[in-house]
């Protein structure tokens, strides 16, 4: 049978592990500055099969509107630069030396509002995880046998203190990635 700490300190982690899914997702969503995770969606047909970008090619950004894929395999060059071209980032690759040169166009105002939707959609899924890991916690306290009601109750504060925390470390990272978009 888990103890009240232990339901706390499995809700804790896995509202962190929410958080952490949030942030990465969040890497994801392209700012004005060049990153080189902006391109870990990409998949690319090389040796027969579909393959993460990272694993046929290295990928920098030298510069903060510029990003540099460096393929392995020179033969995988066009491959790559196809799977980039199509992919729905609308970037323009250009090939040259073996190198794969990835300038990033300016963004619009609708383009950044776009994508501060998709920021609070992601945000609102994270928040979604962490009350999930609250609601189960909260469950397991109302369970455990031999505790007093106030120690229930205790356990419960003290989860919800937990819970409001992530949130608000969640909101902060909301706002500071929103704001890296909004940045003209």
């Amino acid at each position: 049978m888990s103890t009240i700490a232990q339901i706390l300190k499995d809700a804790k982690a896995g509202m962190e592990k929410a958080l952490d899914n949030t942030k990465r997702e969040f890497s994801g969503v392209r700012t004005g500055k060049a990153s080189p995770n902006m391109l870990d969606t990409i998949r690319v047909e090389a040796y027969g099969a579909l393959v993460p970008l990272n694993q046929v090619a290295s990928v920098s950004a030298p510069e903060p509107r510029i990003l540099l894929v460096t393929p392995f395999d020179k033969g995988q060059a066009k491959a790559i630069e196809k799977a980039i071209r199509e992919s729905d980032l609308g970037l323009d690759p250009a090939h040259q030396n073996g190198v794969i040169r990835v300038p990033l166009p300016s963004m619009t105002e609708q383009r950044r509002k776009e994508l501060a939707k998709v920021l609070h959609k992601q945000a609102e899924d994270g928040k979604i995880a962490i009350r999930h890991a609250r609601t189960d916690a909260r469950d397991k306290i109302k369970k455990v046998d031999g505790v007093s009601e106030d120690d229930k109750k205790h356990a419960e504060k003290d989860l919800q203190k937990v819970h409001d925390d992530e949130i608000a470390k969640l909101e902060v990272l909301l706002k500071a990635k929103e704001a890296e978009i909004m940045e003209v």
